[in-house]
């Protein structure tokens, strides 16, 4: 009987988280949707205004009026918040970890101009980053507003996260990976329920506005044949090397802007001026990317014009998002990824007589090769291109891409990179939590764990917490000295939120098995 009112309340408890994330959803999928939609007609605006600039040139005066204007307003807004300064994603990586504490209000409706008119603007930066915090800090302003515990808070600031990404390329799945894989690193049963939940529901809104068709929908794309999967090894070679520059690159962009005679918060004038020649010049580059990839695949494209267009979005990216404007690195990862995998394809065409039926699909797989190699989450971007490309086709070849191009980086010694821009961010600006204010967070029991079938007792915990429950499936088991845990649980831990993030670190010190071995 009491088994029985064990499992029943448990059930309530997932219903209840299952509710409030389809809430957060709702709303993040509106406010997302309109954040996306504000960025698509300015963009489409801006671009007009610069193909009518060559045949009414004093139209680039009123440009360059509005770029300082837009630049020094965002500027202010950085200064007056500075948690909006980049994708965001982080910052809601160290929210979760206890590292960080935000204004939530600030940040949404700071983040959603400053974003739109820093991507609008057609600035090389992504709508994905900031669509994620802007769903994190709903998920946080949910949790004010039904005055939930520091823990559930976080699961519903993971939850909104989930939604943000989701609504912003229509990709519900890859939200809820994105969640696991690159925020948590583990699969906890309530984050998953609450941020699937509100990633389905954000979606759902997000249809709504801009219709059923993939953000990336590339056509009818054809399976890859077997003969050229070996091919895929040396592209995968080939992204995981240049995702490791992407990665030194990126993370040495302040050395140089801080070399500037302009306060931190002001550098952003420099890639709204500089973008105003690449606008009238070639004002189908502009933005995060979406028309280049929509384009790409075509026999015709020269050479020389894939190769220029790689370089001149690699490095104007790099000037845009080293600027600290709010906007995201997704989108132009996967943009250079595909002008890789165009470009790749033309030299199997020309040079090794492949048809060019098939560039598309290096296309789409050299996509999820390079945001493997630079996020270090190859699910996510499996999942999360197979979704923007709307094709099933190419799980196998993606795969293969994405699993060579993580172990070559992995090689040559790179790290994911929003958690190096996470301890970048540490550096300066790290926030001691509340102290006092107490939390719980989950800690999984993975196969490759040495507390597999331990003891509580045997194991040599942290100081300054408590194992309070542990999960095992539809069970929560009240510990003590003798219970053994399994492959599977989810330990129930109790801590100070200034030592979230350290007691985390040693459990996972402690248990795993290289530590153990050395120990003996």
């Amino acid at each position: 009987m009491e088994k029985k009112r064990k499992i029943k309340k448990l059930d309530k408890t997932q219903i209840y988280f299952i509710l409030k994330g389809i809430f957060v959803g709702l709303l993040t999928g509106v406010i997302v949707s309109l954040f996306r939609l504000s960025i698509e007609k300015s963009g489409d605006f801006i671009r007009e205004i610069y193909v009518s600039s060559r045949d009414h040139p004093v139209y680039l005066v009123f440009i360059a009026l509005f770029s300082v204007l837009a630049a020094v307003f965002v500027g202010y807004l950085i200064k007056s918040e500075p948690d909006i300064k980049g994708s965001g994603i982080p910052q809601v990586e160290g929210q979760l970890q206890g590292e960080l504490s935000m204004n939530w209000f600030a940040v949404l409706w700071k983040k959603f101009i400053g974003g739109v008119l820093s991507v609008g603007a057609g600035l090389f930066l992504g709508r994905e980053g900031p669509s994620i915090q802007l769903g994190a800090a709903i998920g946080q302003g949910t949790g004010r507003l039904f005055h939930s515990p520091s823990s559930e808070e976080k699961i519903l600031i993971s939850s909104g996260a989930s939604s943000g990404l989701a609504a912003a390329f229509n990709a519900p799945i890859a939200g809820l990976l994105f969640v696991l894989e690159e925020i948590h690193h583990s699969f906890s049963p309530l984050v998953w329920l609450t941020s699937f939940a509100s990633a389905i529901t954000a979606n759902f809104v997000s249809l709504y506005f801009f219709g059923l068709r993939p953000v990336l929908y590339l056509g009818d794309l054809p399976s890859l044949p077997l003969k050229y999967y070996g091919s895929l090894v040396i592209l995968g070679i080939f992204l995981g090397v240049l995702g490791f520059v992407y990665q030194k690159v990126l993370l040495a962009l302040p050395f140089f802007y801080d070399k500037l005679p302009l306060p931190s918060y002001l550098h952003g004038l420099v890639p709204f001026l500089l973008v105003i020649p690449v606008g009238y010049f070639w004002p189908g580059t502009l933005g995060g990317g979406n028309p280049i990839v929509l384009n790409l695949g075509h026999p015709s494209l020269p050479i020389m014009m894939i190769v220029g267009l790689l370089v001149l979005r690699f490095v104007f990216s790099m000037v845009s998002y080293g600027s600290g404007l709010p906007g995201g690195i997704f989108l132009p990862i996967l943009t250079l990824g595909a002008l890789i995998g165009c470009l790749f394809g033309k030299i199997m065409v020309l040079y090794f007589g492949m048809d060019p039926v098939y560039i598309k699909d290096f296309v789409v797989i050299a996509m999820a090769g390079y945001f493997t190699a630079i996020g270090k989450a190859p699910l996510t971007a499996i999942i999360l291109v197979t979704e923007m490309v709307g094709s099933l086709n190419h799980l196998m070849p993606l795969g293969l891409a994405a699993l060579v191009a993580y172990i070559m980086n992995d090689l040559l010694g790179g790290n994911p990179i929003y958690e190096s821009l996470l301890e970048r961010l540490l550096g300066g600006t790290k926030v001691a939590a509340l102290k006092g204010a107490k939390t719980t967070f989950d800690f999984p029991v993975t196969a490759e764990s040495s507390l597999d079938g331990l003891m509580v007792r045997d194991f040599n915990w942290p100081k300054n917490m408590l194992l309070t429950t542990i999960r095992r499936g539809n069970k929560e088991i009240l510990t003590h000295g003798d219970t053994i845990m399994n492959v599977g649980d989810i330990l129930v831990i109790l801590t100070d939120e200034s030592n979230l993030s350290t007691i985390k670190q040693e459990i996972t010190a402690r248990s795993s098995i290289t530590s153990m071995k050395q120990s003996f």
